[in-house]
Parts: structure tokens; C-alpha cells; sequence
């Protein structure tokens, strides 16, 4: 008598940069069922970013879709287990619209934070008009593995601090004193330049949060940052996702950087967030 075989489903991608981001092909009920979050744990370690082109997902199926990657992470305390709306759109978004400003300049989320989120999962509900508005993306692993050993030597044990308040000054030159108050009250937080992972990986910790470099001068902190994040943001190690409706990217948020591009702040653009419990602290 014949046995009946099980089918499990394969993961399916293609690449879409040499070093960063892939493109997943996989189905909704596909990616809803389960079965590939371990796979889609692997290749998002590997690659940054992955793409699931309008895959139109739901507020409740990106949740799902969120938990069988690993522990959701709510975007504040007791909010529970919901997606977050994303928008620079001071009528949308009144409470957080200036805070998100920061946003516009190469980053990478929870540098306030000892163990920062895994990864992040934004998908697009309204989109900026068509050549604005896209999501920017660097993989600071690669642009690590691919600095000269002598820099590497120069850098690997360096620490910095990072707060909110310094990347004010890319969008508001002259802030108020209020606002700076404001800002400084997050905090600042001491870490280290190069992180290096429990996995043996090593990736920069840099972007607009960084404020000096401890031991150096301003401009020699200056020098370094703005040099490392010139580096990292090469053609060779970044990615841009041009937004259309329907769209969701992940990336991770240990090894990569990311950034909003430019786009008219009133155009309705609209992106709802989840994100992926961190599980391994900076070090």
C-alpha cells in the first residue's frame, strides 16, 4: 500500500543587490502558514533586507506574519500586540511627526535601547508620489568585512555615545532650547563602534544618533563618523525600495542601517510597523 508524502513548502527568493536584499516569491498563505519562518530567519541574516512585493498583507495578517518569525515587539508599553502607524504627516501623526524627522538620515533603531530590536516589518498602505519616498537601506556587515585590516585594527575597539537629540540637528539647525531638552530626556547610552555578534559577525553601530567617539576630539569623532557612514552607505552595500501599495520589507536591525527618503511630508504617505523582539544586547 502507498504512503502518502508530505509536501513541505520551500522558500523561494531571488536576489536583488549582490550583498543586500532579497526578494521573497513565496505566496500569502505561504508566508501566513508557518513553515517558512525559520528559512526566512536565515536569508534575512544573510541579506538585510527582504521584499515581499505586494504581498497585501492585513493589520492582522502582518501580525501574524510577524509572530511566526519570533517574539512580537510593541512599539511602546501596553500597546499590545497592533501595528503602528509611520508618517511624517503632522495631521496623521501629531504626537510623533517631529520626532520621526531623525528618520530621514541614515539610522539604526534602538540605539537608546542595550538589546535592540531584531528587525523591523513596514509595509505601505498610501505611497509617495513615484520617484519620491523610497526606503533606503545599507548592510554594515558587508561594509565591515570590506575595510582595510589596518582600519579594522584602528576601529574595532573604539566606543561612542548615542542619543536622540543629536540627529535634531540634521533637519532643525538652530532648535529651540525646549526642543533639545526635550530630546535629551530619552537619554544617552554608551556603545560599542563594531558589534560584534554572538555569531561571530562583525557589523558597525553607527548613523545619526552617534555623538562622538570616547577618547577622540570632535573632529576626530566627526572624522569617524561621518567616514564610516560614508563608507557603509556605498552603491555596492545599499539598497532603495521604491514603495508601491501592497508592499512589505523587513530588514534586520543588527546589521543594516536604514533611512526615509525624501518626499513631500503631506502627500499621505502611510507605512504601518511591526517589529521583532531583540535578542542579543550591542557588545
Amino acid at each position: 500500500m502507498a504512503t502518502a508524502s508530505t509536501t513541505l513548502t520551500q522558500l523561494r527568493h531571488e536576489a536583488l543587490r549582490p550583498v543586500i536584499a532579497s526578494r521573497v516569491l513565496n505566496s500569502k498563505a505561504e508566508l501566513l502558514s508557518g513553515e517558512l519562518g525559520p528559512e526566512i530567519r536565515e536569508l534575512l541574516e544573510e541579506r538585510g533586507v527582504l521584499v515581499f512585493k505586494q504581498v497585501n498583507f492585513t493589520d492582522e495578517e502582518q501580525v501574524a506574519f510577524t509572530k511566526t518569525l519570533g517574539e512580537f515587539a510593541p512599539e511602546r508599553m501596553g500597546d499590545g500586540e497592533n501595528v503602528s502607524k509611520i508618517t511624517l504627516d503632522i495631521k496623521e501623526n501629531p504626537g510623533a511627526a517631529e520626532y520621526l524627522k531623525g528618520s530621514l538620515y541614515w539610522h539604526i533603531d534602538g540605539t537608546m535601547n542595550d538589546v535592540p530590536i531584531l528587525a523591523s516589518l513596514l509595509s505601505c498602505k498610501v505611497a509617495a508620489p513615484k520617484g519620491t519616498g523610497n526606503t533606503g537601506f545599507c548592510n554594515t556587515y558587508a561594509a565591515w568585512d570590506a575595510l582595510p585590516e589596518e582600519r579594522k585594527a584602528e576601529l574595532k575597539d573604539l566606543r561612542t555615545i548615542h542619543g536622540v537629540w543629536p540627529t535634531v540637528f540634521y533637519y532643525d539647525p538652530e532648535p529651540s532650547l525646549a526642543k533639545l531638552k526635550g530630546m535629551r530626556s530619552v537619554g544617552e547610552n554608551e556603545l560599542p563602534l563594531v558589534w560584534k555578534h554572538r555569531s561571530g559577525r562583525e557589523s558597525l553601530v553607527i548613523g545619526c544618533t552617534t555623538l562622538t567617539v570616547l577618547g577622540k576630539s570632535h573632529f576626530e569623532s566627526a572624522e569617524i563618523i561621518h567616514g564610516l557612514r560614508e563608507w557603509a552607505t556605498q552603491e555596492q552595500f545599499s539598497y532603495s525600495h521604491a514603495w508601491d501599495e501592497g508592499d512589505l520589507v523587513m530588514w534586520d536591525n543588527t546589521g543594516t542601517m536604514h533611512r526615509a527618503e525624501p518626499y513631500d511630508l503631506t502627500c499621505g504617505r502611510m507605512m504601518h510597523r511591526t517589529k521583532l523582539k531583540g535578542e542579543e544586547p550591542f557588545a
